[in-house]
């Protein structure tokens, strides 16, 4: 396992997000178990092994161990949250980028084969938090641009659930502008399909095991694990079709009928 080098600062925004170079050479965005924020990290790690299989462009991430005494350096940082767990999420900092907010213009998008996925992604897993500052942009080549996704920490609805509010999880179109921005460089509402087929096949043993190995520090109860995959499976066989036929509609075709 890695082990940090060097704080280098807090991060904006409201995960409490700190920069911090490791071992391995490389500065990673660290989130630490907060109260009142149960579910930020189970979020992030559930939400990031299953963008990985579905070869969505997040960042590397990993659970780490920051010994206590090199987290009690870290400014901002309160005793609770360094006690609270022995582990922490750890994203891989993706440099030179800029989030959604912070371009004024995008040409072309290099990586649009993967938008679709994107946005059923958020969906299945009912992340409503697809904003101009959770996505990045990076310049490979004049006017081409990478696009990456950060920030599931309010997956399942948000980044304090309970069992409950999993199962009434919304099952309507979301008002994202970040998704109507991507949805402008899918070429062919096809991908759509495609996409949905791949998140059919993940296998329910995945997720299960993806579920299983959140650290017992974050306090993931069997009723909330059996929860997660239940939603999971539940969403994509039940809901997730619904909304990808009401999103083609109401959102991908409209938008591109204005272009033409």
């Amino acid at each position: 396992m890695i082990e940090p080098i060097s704080y280098i600062k807090k991060l904006e925004g409201k995960s409490n997000a700190h920069l911090i170079t490791f071992s391995d050479g490389r500065d990673y965005v660290v989130k630490y178990f907060r109260s009142g924020f149960e579910k930020t990290l189970p979020n992030e790690w559930v939400a990031y092994c299953i963008a990985r299989f579905l070869d969505l462009p997040v960042p590397y991430a990993q659970i780490v161990s920051i010994p206590e005494e090199f987290s009690r350096t870290i400014p901002d940082l309160e005793l609770e949250e360094i006690q609270l767990s022995r582990f922490q999420f750890a994203s891989l900092y993706v440099p030179e980028t800029l989030n959604g907010h912070q371009v004024s213009t995008v040409p072309s998008i290099v990586n649009k084969d993967q938008l679709a996925g994107i946005i059923l992604f958020d969906y299945w897993l009912c992340n409503g938090d697809r904003t101009r500052k959770n996505i990045l942009l990076r310049e490979e080549s004049l006017d081409q641009f990478k696009l990456w996704i950060i920030d599931h920490a309010e997956a399942f609805g948000s980044y304090s659930w309970l069992v409950t509010e999993l199962e009434t999880l919304p099952q309507k179109i979301m008002k994202s502008a970040t998704h109507q921005f991507m949805s402008l460089f899918i070429e062919s509402e096809e991908k759509f399909n495609e996409q949905l087929e791949i998140i059919q096949r993940f296998p329910v043993l995945l997720m299960e095991e993806i579920v299983e190995l959140t650290p017992d520090d974050w306090l993931l109860s069997k009723d909330d694990k059996k929860a997660i995959v239940g939603r999971l499976v539940n969403r994509r066989k039940k809901i997730l079709p619904y909304l990808k036929h009401k999103f083609v509609k109401t959102i991908y075709r409209p938008l591109h009928e204005q272009k033409d």
